[in-house]
C-alpha cells in the first residue's frame, strides 16, 4: 500500500503541469499546483511510515492530503482515501475484495461530498466505470492485478466517452458550451494516478 500511494504521489507531482494546462482550458488553471502539493505531503506521510492498521494509515493520509490542499479537489482527494480506509479499518493487509470495497467506497464518498452525477462530466465519470469494472473482475476470479488493468482501461473510456459533453459542476460549468471537446481535468487526474497505482 505504501508503495502505491508513493507511486500516485509522484505521479501527481510528475503531472502538475499538464493537469494544470487541461484546467486553464477550463477557465481554472490550479488543479496541478493542487495535486502536486497533495502528492509531495503524502511523499513525506508515507517516507517512514509503519502501518499497524491499514484503515487508519489510509485515513491518515486523507487528513494529511486535506491539510496540503484545501480546495475542491483536494477535499475529494481526502474524502476518498478516508472512506477507503474505513472499509479496512483495523487491517494489516487487504484482499482483491478489499480492493474493490475500497475503490468504491472511494467513488461512494466523493459523489457524496461533491454533490456531482455521472454525465456532469467530472471525475465520477472516470472512476464509476473503475469501480464497476474492478469490482466485476474481482468477482470472476481475475487476479487483482489483471482486474486493475481492466478497471484502468474502463477509466480511460470514462474520461473519453464525457470529453464531447459539457461540463455541469464547478468553474468549468460556467464556460458552458465551450467545455465541449476540452478533456476534463478531473478525470485526466483520476486516471494519472489510478495508473501508477495499477501500473500500465
Amino acid at each position: 500500500m505504501i508503495g502505491a500511494i508513493q507511486r500516485a504521489s509522484q505521479a501527481l507531482i510528475d503531472n502538475s503541469e499538464f493537469l494544470t494546462s487541461l484546467d486553464q482550458a477550463m477557465g481554472d488553471g490550479d488543479l496541478g499546483i493542487t495535486m502536486g502539493k497533495v502528492g509531495e505531503a503524502l511523499l513525506v506521510y508515507t517516507k517512514n511510515a509503519q502501518p499497524t492498521d491499514l484503515g487508519k494509515f489510509l485515513m491518515s493520509a486523507g487528513m494529511e492530503a486535506n491539510k496540503a490542499a484545501p480546495s475542491t479537489m483536494g477535499t475529494l482527494l481526502a474524502t476518498a482515501l478516508m472512506r477507503a480506509g474505513k472499509e479496512i479499518a483495523g487491517k494489516t493487509e487487504f484482499s482483491s475484495a478489499d480492493a474493490a470495497a475500497m475503490l468504491h467506497a472511494a467513488f461512494t464518498g466523493i459523489q457524496e461530498r461533491g454533490k456531482a452525477n455521472l454525465g456532469d462530466k467530472t471525475v465520477l465519470d472516470a472512476i464509476h466505470p473503475a469501480d464497476e469494472a474492478l469490482s466485476a473482475g474481482i468477482a470472476s476470479g481475475l487476479s487483482l492485478r489483471e482486474a486493475g488493468l481492466k478497471a484502468l482501461q474502463a477509466a480511460k473510456n470514462g474520461r473519453d466517452s464525457v470529453t464531447s459533453l459539457q461540463n455541469k459542476v464547478g468553474r468549468a460549468s460556467w464556460l458552458g458550451e465551450r467545455t465541449k471537446g476540452l478533456p476534463d481535468p478531473g478525470c485526466n487526474a483520476f486516471v494519472v494516478v489510478f495508473e501508477a497505482i495499477v501500473g500500465k
